[in-house]
């Protein structure tokens, strides 16, 4: 049984349909990339499976339990947990409510709360450095060490990143990639939208390409880095 199961979503934004029947999966333990242009349907996935947008048609499983329907909130407490696109941090809160606000799930547990946070300083320094400044003041790789800490403040089973290299220098591209391996070392499936195929790829055990709300290719991330068609679309038509 995979931990996540898409079969056959259709998901419209009013009376347009952005998702047309996708069906994927995500098995325990996996990095699992999706690739495609601005406008295929990436974000949409990762929203309707966290519960922003719900789907007119199809099912969406998490551990064999139907999950379609159910509020974010209740879909956080099972285990899984966005990093949205743009980040989404709370600007005029320190780096340490930030990471709070991520922590509402252990309300009242303060040793539980004060564990997560020394974790995730641990994994990301620079956020410990600048615990007490606003947010709103980060640089834009700091804003996404932050979106990422919040995240994990939740302990996620599954984590879904969309767009985490947005935006950001090579170098920092590289260490957010990194971490979110380290992540996935510890334990934690992901599942991560990235229009940076190059890096996705070199992450990922397993890749999905869409293009207009359909999946068209599918398989090992290795073996969709020689493919002719993805080298073309994606990777600069070159290795």
């Amino acid at each position: 049984m995979a931990m996540l199961e898409l079969s056959g979503i259709h998901t419209f934004y009013g009376a347009i349909e952005a998702l047309k029947g996708i069906s994927l999966k995500v098995e325990e333990g996996e990095v699992v990339a999706l690739l495609g242009s601005n406008g295929a349907g990436k974000s949409t996935t990762l929203r309707t499976v966290s519960g922003l947008l719900r789907p007119r048609q199809g099912e969406v499983r998490f551990q064999g339990q139907p999950i379609a329907g159910l509020p974010p909130d209740e879909i956080v407490r099972l285990g899984i947990v966005q990093v949205p696109e743009g980040r989404r941090i709370f600007g005029p809160l320190t780096v340490e409510e930030n990471l709070e606000m991520g922590a509402f799930l252990a309300r009242g547990q303060k040793a539980r709360i004060q564990e997560d946070m020394a974790r995730v300083y641990d994994m990301f320094p620079r956020l410990k450095e600048r615990r007490r400044q606003l947010a709103g003041t980060l640089s834009g790789g700091e804003q996404q060490m932050l979106a990422v800490g919040r995240a994990l403040m939740a302990r996620p089973r599954l984590l879904m990143l969309d767009e985490p290299s947005m935006g950001l220098a090579p170098n920092l591209v590289q260490f957010i990639m990194q971490t979110v391996r380290e992540i996935n070392q510890q334990g934690v499936t992901v599942l991560v939208v990235e229009q940076n195929a190059r890096s996705a790829l070199r992450l990922a055990t397993r890749a999905y390409v869409m293009e207009t709300g359909r999946i068209t290719l599918e398989g090992p991330a290795a073996e969709l880095a020689r493919n002719e068609q993805v080298v073309a679309a994606y990777l600069g038509g070159g290795r």
